[in-house]
């Protein structure tokens, strides 16, 4: 069977795949309409976020038999028309969940110490020790959206910390011995931290809205290390504004092009996006909370592991 890698990863994959058995092909650069040319051709490909896999490419594909995309979610490719195909899917979330509960954690701590500000100050010769007091981390209540691989991540990261961990998520009974399932509205009510781990969906689009917002008890702070989209931009820089949102720690934005890895297309910015920059309250990340050395391996081995047994059985 031939495989098309179509973004770079770990080598791990490529030789794993060829040990398999496959026929390993590459091609990082062609454009997509290039690849239409020649997808029917291969029973397998794997991607990151180069193009969407859509309808119009899919039908091309008449060979293809499975996808792997190397990362957490299977936003850039229409789920419910390759199924209808029986086509196989796999994803790694597994591969970056550690990556992303750390820089979550990292999110949060550098929001409530000020690093961020004092950081820049202490560079411009300015020592404010009064006005960046900070505050700690434990007797919060933490408050997680979506409970699954990263939620669960980052709540084990919390077990060294005196808090409350509350999670909500659409599905029953995944709380565990780190975070108590609870309701939307109890978590509302309680929050002094909220952290987005929900994957981008049609119940997600914007869902941090002004109403959603306005519902916390609280003032509080927010990490959102999931998807861009889930977050209406307006909204939050108004919250911010009016100090309902006490800070936030954004490593995902709604300009970025489905939520991936390319960030603007040229010309003028969002003007939601201008003030959000210019806040001292916001630390911002390029996407990377699930980008680091070790995320790279694991990421390619998850892939990896899940094409083996595919075969295994298929095969």
């Amino acid at each position: 069977m031939k495989v098309l890698l179509l973004d770079k990863n770990h080598p791990l994959l490529k030789d794993g795949l060829l040990r398999l058995g496959f026929e390993v092909h590459e091609n990082y650069t062609a454009p997509k309409h290039e690849i239409e040319k020649v997808i029917a051709g291969y029973d397998g490909i794997v991607i990151r976020s180069r193009f969407p896999i859509d309808k119009d490419f899919l039908r091309k594909a008449g060979k293809l038999k499975f996808i792997g995309r190397v990362g957490a979610g299977l936003e850039n490719i229409d789920v419910d028309f390759a199924r209808e195909r029986h086509i196989a899917l796999f994803n790694a979330p597994e591969g970056n969940r550690n990556a992303v509960g750390e820089h979550s954690l990292a999110l949060i701590l550098n929001l409530l110490n000020r690093i961020n500000i004092a950081d820049r100050e202490v560079r411009q010769g300015i020592w404010k020790r009064e006005a960046n007091r900070g505050e700690e981390l434990d007797g919060k209540t933490i408050g997680i959206v979506g409970y699954g691989n990263m939620g669960k991540a980052f709540a084990k990261k919390l077990r060294g910390f005196d808090v409350e961990v509350l999670a909500y998520d659409i599905k029953p009974d995944v709380g565990d011995a780190n975070a108590r399932q609870v309701d939307l509205a109890e978590l509302q009510a309680k929050a002094d931290v909220l952290s987005l781990h929900v994957p981008h969906t049609p119940l997600t689009y914007k869902m941090v809205n002004a109403d959603f917002i306005k519902a916390f008890k609280k003032d509080f702070w927010l990490i959102n290390t999931a998807r861009g989209t889930v977050v209406e931009t307006a909204d939050l820089v108004a919250a911010l504004q009016q100090e309902k949102i006490r800070g936030a720690g954004l490593d995902v934005l709604e300009y970025e092009k489905s939520s991936f890895e390319n960030m603007f297309d040229r010309g003028e910015l969002p003007e939601p996006f201008k003030k959000l920059i210019v806040m001292n309250n916001v630390i911002l990340t390029p996407h990377i909370a699930g980008w680091t050395q070790e995320s790279k391996v694991k990421l390619a081995e998850v892939i990896l592991q899940k094409i083996k047994q595919w075969k295994a059985i298929k095969c």
